[in-house]
């Protein structure tokens, strides 16, 4: 069974069903959770920009032959979006998936709520709206029955793409009901009926492939790189290689003489912050990408790089080390810190480095782009289409409706491909290209130098322990440039969203506790990347508590679990003002430090924790919960003689509340676990005269085949539908690279404390 995925406007998708004479819902529900009062605090998809939509109309048609079409208006970069939520759409409305056709959205959020696809949002904010789109077309077909069969409404059952009657056992199928369906009615949300999870046929089961994955390993997809369209012209853009920096000269007439050069392109320098905007430079574009290259390298571009030329990651370092040293805005407190640390038998003190990260997405960003007759039509692999689709209009000076944006499958996103600078770059050349499609190409060098980078940071921490070995001080310094940086001019401290990432929502039960932030300029674009700052709170936080345990003379996993404390809510009061829990109300996901030690119980029961290991093996724990799951690992490292490592074996436990596809749960948390080990083995963005250093896989390593655990085990939780869904796609980052280190100490009793581990172990 194959499934096929096309892109498709409102319009597009109501034309196409009426000429098949088929179904597609006739009125729009209550908007989702009026309850809420206006002035109330919007959370989760009701604070998103345009919110959610549960209309079925928007995402539901069927066709007379029983084809049921169901949109999918998130971004797809390998998770699996497009199966998740037309799945959960199928499941509640009794519609067999065989004869399911997924439709990926435009981006258009006034049609389909936000479709921002990142913050591991998509299943937690739109469980929801999909189940009430396909309970509310279950009950319209249901309904259109009854009335053909002239029998009461509970007479009749859909099941499995047919309503049947009870009574009779006769049945009609979805597609001849379909156009009677589209005469009824729409419930009223308070109105309809949902399965009772128990009926469920695909949430939450074991089985279900993703739609395209047959497309994706056979080469049919088409991704960003992969829009073609015939005399259609390609571009690469010669940017300026430091932060705020300005063409000053080049050599026009030498890459005009490059063969298959047809054209140059400038493109305007943003203010600084520039937000997504493109970087500045000039485009060339050329009948291939070849010559475009070549005709770039003829360029010979002299830059003025600006006042980021003095930024250097070796003095940056040393910098953010004496600031971390200091006082720093005290963003959450609890109990008397200083007479705790001066009263302790013993005080440990640790300093955690960890350097910027690029995305390096398999595939590089790319845009397509065609500006004709006053319009504009961009094919890209984006996260955040109606971002691509403001800015595109913002910069070729168009009205919202003249630009169109078609969203191709994401050869990888991590938070790069939410913001959209080179679907700009298209719009900006196309314009220049009197109609002729042109698709702007990112090289590999220029996505690793001219992309958003994971910050830099430098955590310090100081524990106070009893003459019992238990904690009873801890003092937390973070210090790291703030994402907040591309959208203001030069703010200095993480904002409350970075703080919320796993450090003032420290769930620790130690009664005395201060924790700070230092000030530290940006020098480059900060963005988000896969589980953003969760990455520098939860390595500098649980290899501390790898440290405490040893200073105490403790098993690790017991320690952690000392440190966690009793099951209890975790009670934030005490932390800065407007405490962000990524988006969602605290009361709705309350930090639970039962579920906390519940993972951590289960990731150590099966990894079999304590078991007796060869010499120079150990093994590591760590625990963190992010966008709102818990997540515990557990890594065995192997340490030779020689100082080389290895992983035989990891286990991760998982606890995502309630969950649409087990299958896609383990594939996140495994490519998590090659993330999270690249980036505490290998992967690091320096900096010399403003100027990225690395350049492709080379300089810029990433776990590779060799490196990869012998065993990756995923343990999820049994799913609890009376717990809301969380996140999935990044929490499963930020425990790797603390739990490796511990196995490291472990193995051979070296400490960890910057990454990437790179030659330290060799030293």
């Amino acid at each position: 069974m194959t499934h096929s995925i096309e892109n498709v406007s409102r319009r597009d998708l109501l034309k196409g069903v009426g000429v098949m004479g088929g179904f597609v819902l006739a009125a729009s529900l209550t908007p989702v959770d009026l309850v809420m009062a206006e002035e109330a605090p919007k959370y989760g998809r009701d604070g998103m920009p345009h919110g959610s939509v549960n209309d079925p109309r928007v995402f539901i048609s069927i066709a007379n032959d029983g084809t049921v079409s169901i949109v999918c208006h998130r971004s797809d970069m390998g998770q699996g979006v497009r199966t998740g939520m037309p799945l959960i759409v199928a499941d509640e409305m009794e519609a067999d998936w065989a004869r399911v056709k997924v439709v990926q959205a435009l981006g258009d959020e006034v049609t389909y709520g936000n479709q921002d696809t990142d913050g591991s949002r998509s299943t937690r904010h739109f469980m929801l709206p999909m189940r009430q789109c396909g309970a509310a077309a279950r009950m319209m077909l249901e309904g259109a029955a009854a009335k053909r069969w002239s029998v009461a409404l509970n007479d009749v059952e859909a099941k499995n793409h047919e309503v049947v009657n009870k009574k009779t056992g006769a049945k009609l199928g979805y597609g001849e009901l379909s156009a009677d369906a589209a005469a009824m009615a729409v419930p009223a949300v308070d109105a309809l009926k949902f399965k009772d999870p128990a009926q469920f046929r695909y949430i939450g089961k074991e089985g279900t492939k993703i739609v395209d994955g047959f497309d994706i390993t056979t080469g049919r997809a088409t991704y960003g790189q992969d829009v073609f369209f015939p005399g259609m012209k390609f571009a690469v853009v010669a940017r300026p290689p430091v932060l705020g920096g300005k063409v000053k000269s080049f050599n026009e007439s030498a890459a005009l003489a490059v063969p298959g050069v047809e054209k140059l392109v400038r493109i305007p320098s943003p203010d600084i912050p520039s937000v997504f905007l493109p970087l500045g430079g000039i485009a060339v574009v050329a009948n291939n990408t070849y010559a475009a290259i070549k005709g770039r390298e003829a360029l010979k571009i002299v830059w003025d790089d600006g006042p980021n030329a003095i930024y250097e990651s070796k003095a940056y370092r040393a910098d953010l080390e004496a600031t971390a040293r200091k006082p720093g805005l005290v963003v959450r407190k609890a109990g008397d810190l200083d007479a705790a640390m001066a009263g302790a038998a013993k005080k440990i003190e640790a300093e955690y480095y960890i350097p910027h990260l690029a995305h390096a997405t398999m595939e590089p960003p790319a845009a397509t782009a065609v500006v004709k007759d006053g319009s504009c039509e961009v094919w890209t692999s984006v996260q955040s289409p109606q971002a691509a689709h403001d800015l595109c209009a913002n910069a070729l000076g168009l009205a919202p409706e003249k630009v169109k944006v078609n969203v191709t499958l994401l050869g990888g996103g991590f938070g790069r491909k939410s913001k959209p600078d080179f679907a700009v770059e298209a719009a900006i050349v196309a314009k220049e290209m009197n109609g002729i499609p042109v698709k702007v190409v990112w090289t590999r060098e220029d996505d690793i130098q001219h992309g958003f980078y994971h910050t830099v940071s430098l955590e310090r921490l100081v524990g106070g322990l009893d003459a019992s070995g238990k904690t009873v001080a801890w003092l937390h310094n973070s210090t790291a440039p703030t994402i907040l940086s591309l959208f203001e001019p030069d703010p200095k401290r993480e904002m409350p969203l970075e703080l919320g990432m796993g450090l003032v929502d420290n769930p620790f039960s130690v009664d005395n506790i201060r924790i700070e932030n230092g000030e530290a300029p940006a020098h480059t674009r900060i963005g988000w990347y896969r589980s953003v700052s969760n990455i520098s709170h939860a390595f500098a936080i649980q290899s501390f508590a790898g440290e405490l345990a040893a200073a105490a003379g403790k098993d690790q996993k017991d320690y952690l679990l000392d440190l966690i404390g009793p099951a209890r809510l975790v009670d934030v009061s005490n932390a800065v003002e407007n405490f962000w829990d990524y988006g969602e109300n605290v009361q709705v996901y309350p930090i639970d430090a039962g579920r906390l030690r519940k993972v951590v119980e289960l990731a150590a029961e099966k990894s079999e924790w304590g078991r007796k290991l060869p010499p120079r093996h150990g093994l590591g724990i760590a625990a963190h919960r992010s966008f709102v799951t818990y997540v515990a690992a557990v890594v065995e490292a192997a340490v030779d003689e020689k100082g080389n490592l290895s992983i035989p074996r990891v286990d991760v436990a998982v606890d995502c509340g309630h969950y649409v596809n087990p299958d896609r749960i383990r594939s996140q948390i495994e490519g998590a676990v090659i993330m999270g080990i690249g980036l505490a083995t290998k992967t690091q963005i320096t900096f010399k005269d403003g100027k990225v250093m690395q350049s492709n896989f080379d300089d810029y390593e990433v776990t590779r085949m060799p490196e990869m655990p012998g065993v990756t085990n995923v343990h999820i939780t049994p799913a609890n539908y009376a717990l809301p869904p969380g996140g999935i796609g990044e929490p499963g980052v930020p425990p790797i690279a603390p739990a490796l280190t511990n196995a490291i100490y472990a193995a051979i009793g070296k400490r960890i404390r910057t990454l990437p581990i790179g030659q330290q172990l060799t030293s």
